[in-house]
């Protein structure tokens, strides 16, 4: 088994570095772009975004704004946010913090103009309710090549919205925190199968309930959880405040250290820190397109700007609270100590020694309201490959992969999830960067531009 996984872990290599190069390209560049195009309008605007977003429309069609950004934010904030800050520091060093600012600011942009298509550039189905997403505004939106793009999207994100990262990095903090050999010797990969199974009945009871079931879920939990891991954050760096300003110096001169030894130098530290904001935010990838565009908002630039706090919100929020936590406690410093377990390690420092414990159960809501809403993506990429109608059928799919995710290798975990989110940004950042006059188009209509 484990030499399956190296060939693997290998293969995966091999393939990922020049499509994580083209992504780089296309999100930094095309949200430069995008940033250029809109005059920073969105971004000047944020504040209007949070007044949409607490206002409340009656239409009798779609799902609120609320729920919209609280289905994404349960898929991006979370072992995301967590889990994957603690990589990208492993892998990139404190530096690495300040790539992933930079990306979430582009990234809102790209958000911004992303989710103002999803609802600009939409259809319904034969039941009335809102198809949109990156496979609808291609095919509305690019009538000669719009089609191909969207196929192309839809099988990628088949693989890249399974609960492959999610899975595996719950898991593993069970059996890292809890021990339950402690409790029952039957060896790690036998618990690692029990909470897999577990993980998936509970999963499958949510997301066969369709739409409504998951975002009726997600916006229950998932502000009260950011909240209390605002409040839980916050705590910790006001009781080591004296060391804070050091990190901060620490975080951006390792930021433009051009000897950083690691992937390739200093452009391998860029790189590292806008892959990991990337799977942070999904900014550029297309995912939350797909939730925005069942929303009941009736201007596409609305949405576009609830859809854009999402980033400021999951990666220059709470990707900075783990940041400087994981770098404060020195935890970083072990080279054995990666992911999931890193960040338990940091908070159990710099939290009477049980941090921990509090943090697991903090990533356990995350962690399965994420295993919620990616469902959802993956039932409307195979509704749009095959029709709206066999979309479930892609659940049978991805609960049985939370099984076979919880066994494998953090790395080969990992490696998937970049290919397969490197593969879905492509078309979508071409899409997106083709269609950006349809939203300046409305952006002149309300004197915005």
């Amino acid at each position: 088994m484990l030499e399956l996984f190296d060939i693997i872990e290998n293969y995966i290599n091999q393939i990922i570095v020049p499509l994580n190069w083209l992504m780089l390209v296309l999100i930094i560049g095309g949200g430069i772009y995008l940033t250029f195009i809109s005059r920073a309008n969105p971004l000047i605007k944020i504040n209007q975004g949070f007044r949409l977003l607490l206002k409340k429309d009656n239409s009798a069609v779609g799902i609120s704004r609320f729920q919209a950004l609280s289905a994404v934010l349960a898929a991006t904030v979370g072992l995301g946010n967590i889990s994957g800050v603690s990589i990208a520091i492993h892998q990139g060093g404190p530096g690495v913090l300040v790539w992933m600012w930079v990306t979430a600011l582009i990234g809102a942009t790209i958000k911004f103009f992303s989710c103002s298509l999803a609802v600009s550039l939409r259809e319904k189905d034969e039941n009335g309710d809102y198809l949109g997403g990156p496979m609808y505004y291609m095919t509305l939106g690019i009538k000669k090549w719009g089609k191909p793009l969207a196929i192309w999207f839809s099988i990628a994100g088949l693989v890249g919205v399974l609960p492959a990262f999610t899975a595996n990095q719950l898991t593993q903090s069970y059996i890292d925190v809890i021990n339950p050999n402690a409790i029952f010797d039957i060896g790690n990969s036998n618990w690692k199968l029990i909470i897999g199974v577990i993980f998936t009945i509970l999963t499958s009871v949510v997301i066969f309930g369709g739409l409504k079931s998951i975002v009726r879920v997600t916006s229950g939990l998932v502000p009260i959880m950011v909240i209390l891991y605002f409040i839980l954050g916050l705590f910790i760096l006001v009781s080591n405040a004296n060391v804070v300003p050091s990190t901060f110096l620490l975080i951006f001169s390792e930021a433009f250290n051009f000897n950083t030894m690691v992937q390739g130098g200093f452009w391998g530290l860029v790189l590292i820190g806008i892959r990991r904001a990337v799977f942070s935010s999904e900014s550029g990838v297309g995912l939350a397109p797909i939730y925005h565009g069942q929303s009941s908002t009736r201007n596409g630039t609305d949405e576009g700007l609830v859809g854009m706090l999402g980033p400021i919100l999951d990666t220059i929020l709470v990707c900075t609270i783990t940041g400087l936590i994981i770098i404060i406690s020195g935890a970083y410093l072990e080279s054995d100590l990666n992911g999931i377990v890193l960040s338990l390690e940091a908070f159990r420092r710099l939290f009477f020694g049980f941090g921990d414990y509090i943090l697991i159960i903090m990533i356990s809501i995350f962690g399965i309201s994420t295993l919620f809403t990616y469902s959802y993506y993956g039932v409307k990429c195979f509704g749009f490959l095959t029709s709206p109608k066999k979309g479930k059928y892609y659940n049978i799919i991805y609960i049985s992969a939370i099984i076979i995710s919880s066994i494998l290798t953090v790395e080969i975990v990992i490696g998937l999830i970049d290919v397969a989110f490197a593969l879905m940004a492509i078309p979508n950042m071409i899409a997106i960067i083709f269609l950006s006059k349809v939203v300046t188009k409305e952006m002149r209509e309300r004197s915005w531009i």
